[in-house]
Formats: C-alpha cells, structure tokens, sequence
C-alpha cells in the first residue's frame, strides 16, 4: 500500500512539473481534432445543439412510444448520450495516445502517462462545453437545479473512470494492436448495458443487482438525479460507481506503470 501511495504521489508529482507539455499536448489533440475545420472549435458548441435538435424532431415527427409520453424522456435520453458521448470519445481517443506520439515516445524523455491524460483533458473540455449547452436547454424545460452542487463529483468520478480505461487501453494497444478493432465492439455492447435509452426502472429486478457492476449505471442514472427527478436507487448506484471508478484509476495507472519501459520496443 505504501509503494503504491508513493508511485501515485511520484506520478502526480511528474505530471504537475511536466504541466507545459500536458496543456501543449491538450491543445494539439483539440486543434487536430478540427483540423481544416472553418468553424473549428465552435463545433464543441454546435454538436450538442444539433443533437438536441435532431431528436427532438425525431421523437416528435415519428411519435416514438418508447415511453414518449413521458415528458422527462427526451431530456433523460440527452443526459445519457452526453454523458456516454464523453467516455466512448475519451477511449477512442486512448488508442493513438502512446501508438500515435511513437517518435515522441522513443526520442524525448518525459512521464508517458502524460499522453493519455491529455487526451482525457481535451474532451472533457470538449464534454463541459456540452453541459453548458445541456444546461441551457434543461433551464427551458425548467428541470430541477437544487442538486447542481453535486455535478463536479460527478465530473470528477467519471473522469477518473475514463483515465483508469485510457490507461489501460493506451498501454495494452501498444503490445496487441487487435484492441483497435475490439474496443468498437465492446463499446456497442456497454452502450445497451447501460441505461441510457431506457431507465435504470426498466431493468429487470432479476438483473438490477448486476447492473451494479457497470460504473456507468450509477453514473449515468446519478446525472439524471442531478438535473431530473430523484431516483431512488441514484444514491447507492454513484456510490457503487464512485468506488469502481477509483479503483479502475489505481489499476490503470499499475498496468500503464508496469508497460510503459518496454514502449520503446514495440514501437
């Protein structure tokens, strides 16, 4: 436990002295990402507009009955595509952050772990933009604001959720390069398992307890708590979740340690 604090403390350590590198690394990964773009950045902006738009029309123009007659659903769904949007872009993202910067890897010497937080940083930058917009449209349809103050937690617990993946995947994709076409799939499949379509209330009671399990459960469920009603299971599915997160941090950062010397190797 206590080499474990220390590599923890060094790690954090590295990363703050290395704090230039990370914010120029943060930067490039947003500029590459609207890169030829007229209105570049403002597409941050634009996205979750459009989106909006989009299934607002879509509901109402095909009068879908899964459970469209409740007027929380359209803002329910939202939240859970923003919410999933931000952690399928961050593991994406983690594919190329030590595979994509191989010269930079080999020639320059620096905490590696700094290549897939950067990624994380530049979309949740990506992600709080899409709150501010998300927020806006919930200030229309008057949704409940009394559990804002809870909304930071809950940023925070799913970014270290997306970092302890990224970790893992970044590392793992460095050795065995058939992640790359796994991690679409899997993605597929958690993005069903997870309540983002249907309530948290529409699984089935048999498999509600292993529900549990999934960390985006109780993640997403808990920002529908935020800015919708009180669900009453939201406050042990984010306490689940909040753990799990954490702990998938801790392994990541230990995975991500004990590859990271033979990088150079492989790339």
């Amino acid at each position: 436990m206590v080499r474990l604090v220390s590599m923890f403390t060094e790690r954090l350590s590295d990363v703050y002295e290395h704090r230039g590198l990370l914010w120029i690394l943060v930067v490039r990964n947003i500029k590459i990402r609207y890169k030829r773009s007229v209105l570049g950045f403002f597409w941050s902006l634009l996205n979750p507009l459009f989106f909006i738009a989009v299934y607002s029309t879509f509901l109402k123009l095909l009068s879908v009955k899964f459970r469209t007659d409740d007027p929380l659903y359209l803002p329910m769904l939202v939240i859970g595509i923003f919410v999933w949007q931000f952690m399928a872009l961050c593991l994406g993202d983690s594919l190329y952050a030590v595979v994509g910067n191989s010269s930079l890897v080999k020639k320059a010497a620096f905490p590696r772990v700094i290549l897939p937080i950067s990624m994380v940083l530049a979309n949740l930058l990506n992600f709080l933009l899409s709150l501010i917009i998300l927020i806006g449209y919930l200030l229309i349809i008057d949704a409940d604001f009394s559990r804002l103050y809870l909304l930071p937690l809950l940023v925070l617990t799913q970014c270290a959720l997306c970092l302890g993946l990224s970790l893992i995947i970044s590392a793992l994709n460095v050795f065995f390069r058939d992640i790359e076409h796994l991690l679409g799939v899997l993605l597929l499949a958690w993005f069903f398992l997870t309540p983002i379509i249907y309530p948290f209330a529409n699984i089935p009671d048999e498999y509600q307890r292993l529900s549990f399990l999934n960390p985006m459960t109780g993640i997403v469920t808990a920002y529908r708590m935020v800015f919708l009603t009180t669900d009453i299971m939201a406050p042990r599915l984010a306490t689940m979740s909040m753990g799990i997160a954490w702990i998938t941090c801790i392994v990541g950062l230990i995975v991500f340690e004990w590859l990271q010397p033979r990088f150079g190797e492989e790339l």
